[in-house]
């Protein structure tokens, strides 16, 4: 169990740290499902079987939608799937960047979207066992950097300049 725990945080931090220096769109949601893969592992590694599966399903809903706007996105900007060339997307695309940023809110784990309602509760529990400062301070990290790649993928696709020729 100690070594599935080990496995699963480092997952989740070196796919979260590649993910942030990532320009392939599809590359990076794909980096994201191992992060939360990792996450998955995580829970598991702490007993709580219903919890990764409950992660599992909500995970592969909001992970459908990111995929399919990103096809949206990259047949929309010339079947080009470097975020360089994209930028001030949701002009050209408003419901797609309604869509997407929903669904990479609800990866972020944010209140009341479907992401939160099984990552927090794995959170939440994580921090009850006794497994040590240093698996939850890596835990945390590890959130976090999925909080930041998923906001430069929405600030260089909706909101940085546009990037194409």
């Amino acid at each position: 169990s100690a070594l599935l725990l080990f496995i699963s945080i480092m997952t989740m931090f070196m796919s979260g740290v590649v993910a942030i220096f990532e320009y392939d769109l599809k590359k990076i949601i794909a980096l994201s499902t191992l992060s939360q893969l990792g996450m998955m592992m995580f829970s598991i590694s702490l007993g709580l079987y219903e919890l990764a599966f409950f992660h599992l399903l909500t995970h592969a809903l909001f992970k459908a939608l990111l995929f399919l706007c990103a096809g949206i996105l990259i047949h929309g900007a010339g079947n080009t799937q470097d975020i360089r060339s994209f930028g001030g997307l949701s002009l050209n695309f408003p419901l797609v960047a309604v869509c997407m940023n929903l669904a990479n809110l609800s990866l972020c784990g944010v209140p009341f979207l479907a992401g939160f309602y099984s990552k927090d509760l794995i959170v939440e529990l994580a921090c009850q066992y006794s497994w040590g400062i240093f698996v939850l301070l890596m835990m945390f990290i590890c959130l976090s950097l999925t909080v930041l790649y998923s906001v430069r993928l929405t600030y260089l696709s909706f909101v940085g300049p546009y990037g194409g020729g």
